[in-house]
């Protein structure tokens, strides 16, 4: 999938996103949206930079939330590809990182047909009650 496919998908799921940018480990854009993607991928580089000063642990940092009361930075890293995407206030926090994270391999093989659901009984018909007449 390509940077701009991605960044398609990712708006498109998250709604929230004002702007985004896929790049690399060295600051090359791939592609960008809804804003200026060099600027973005600046910043986020340097919030990484930033972060894997002040973390503790040896793994690198794999995501990031930066938020402010106007707004809030989120970076996805995976090897040396990065995505970063910039939201308003109070966003979904799911709605942005999940997309982002790598899917599953996809199985090359063909998907069991679905069974079908079994016809709904008719309910017995209701006896009359015999008059008290």
């Amino acid at each position: 999938m390509d940077a701009q496919q991605a960044l398609a998908d990712l708006t498109e799921i998250s709604s929230q996103i004002q702007a985004a940018v896929v790049f690399d480990d060295k600051g090359k854009v791939a592609g960008s949206t809804g804003g200026n993607g060099e600027a973005l991928a600046r910043a986020a580089s340097e919030l990484l930079a930033t972060a894997e000063e002040l973390k503790t642990g040896d793994s690198p940092l794999s995501q990031l939330e930066v938020a402010t009361g106007e707004g809030s930075v989120f970076v996805v890293r995976e090897g040396k590809t990065c995505i970063a995407a910039t939201t308003g206030a109070d966003p979904t926090v799911g709605l942005v990182f999940y997309p982002k994270k790598p899917a599953p391999p996809r199985r090359k093989t063909a998907a069991a047909p679905k069974a079908k659901a079994a016809p709904r009984k008719k309910p017995a018909p209701r006896k009359k009650k015999p008059d008290a007449s």
